[in-house]
């Protein structure tokens, strides 16, 4: 039996799971054989290594993302309308985007105006804010009392401080938040009271358990319509997304 390998064929074939070349099928002879002609043109042509790294990333990266459009299928109702987050935006819109933050990240501070900006110049997204407290108890108790503000003076109250803790870069302590709760003439002691409250630790628990079946490790992460997005994202690249979506 004589073996020919060229550039596509080899790299398709390293590509492939081991089960689909069965090198068992072969005799000793033949074996060796194909072992020979593969290291002598794995010398001469190297360069087809990084072909068949390459392939098998893209088609990694193809599985990935219809397996996170199966996930938000499947989580469609608690992703979407879950009662309880936050909705802004233009509520009507088009277009829904849906973050999971933490007021202690970096790349979420940093992605909220890029978010901003994107909900001030299209017009026609809605917007959902579910609260992922992941980086520790400062990062909890900035979501609790993010919405207990929500459950005891509303969307707008929500809204001002959310914006508010997402400018915040010093410590989050109890004085901070009551501080913070006074600025915008809300009822500290009201909100305080709230904070502990079942209301609002069934709320994160609801929403860390759906990240979790999201596969979500980290914040920010965005849903848009049919798509996760892990990470963050700059304005541009929103606004490609956005009228990807659109067609």
């Amino acid at each position: 039996m004589m073996f020919r390998l060229t550039a596509p064929v080899l790299a398709a074939a390293l590509a492939l799971p081991a089960a689909a070349m069965d090198l068992t099928e072969l005799s000793d002879a033949e074996r060796a054989q194909f072992r020979a002609e593969v290291r002598s043109y794995l010398m001469d042509n190297p360069e087809v290594i990084m072909e068949a790294v390459e392939l098998l990333q893209t088609r990694e990266a193809e599985a990935q993302a219809q397996a996170d459009v199966n996930l938000v299928s499947d989580n469609a109702d608690a992703i979407f309308d879950d009662g309880y987050s936050w909705v802004g935006g233009n509520p009507e819109g088009d277009i829904t985007l849906v973050e999971f933050l933490d007021y202690r990240c970096g790349y979420c501070k940093r992605a909220h105006g890029e978010v901003a900006k994107l909900l001030e110049t299209d017009g026609d997204i809605r917007m959902i804010v579910k609260e992922l407290p992941i980086l520790g108890e400062e990062s909890l108790l900035a979501s609790r009392f993010a919405i207990a503000a929500k459950q005891v003076a509303g969307d707008d109250a929500y809204k001002a401080l959310s914006d508010a803790l997402m400018a915040f870069n010093g410590s989050i302590t109890p004085a901070a938040l009551r501080r913070m709760a006074e600025t915008f003439d809300l009822d500290a002691d009201a909100i305080e009271a709230r904070m502990d409250s079942e209301e609002v630790t069934a709320e994160i628990a609801r929403t860390r358990a759906l990240a979790q079946k999201l596969q979500i490790s980290g914040t920010p992460t965005f849903v848009m319509e049919d798509e996760l997005l892990r990470g963050y994202l700059p304005y541009d690249q929103m606004q490609a997304i956005v009228e990807e979506k659109r067609g």
